[in-house]
């Protein structure tokens, strides 16, 4: 599940199991009527967050993601 810290998105790694991780250069797609926010963390590790219709429009307003496909 995504957060909210700061001005970023951040998500949990799987990989090095910690949470709160700061997505790089995130990509907000919708796909089957979700919103799913996909990017890096600062090693490089793919990182995936569900978020809601209301914080992925609030994070593409704010400058934090782009809009990816199904728009």
């Amino acid at each position: 599940m995504a957060t909210e810290k700061g001005s970023g998105i951040t998500a949990y790694s799987v990989k090095t199991k910690t949470k709160n991780v700061p997505m790089i250069n995130p990509v907000i797609d919708v796909k089957s009527g979700r919103y799913i926010a996909t990017g890096t963390d600062s090693e490089g590790n793919k990182m995936a967050a569900i978020m809601g219709k209301a914080t992925a429009e609030e994070h593409i307003k704010n400058g934090n993601a782009k809009k990816g496909s199904g728009w």
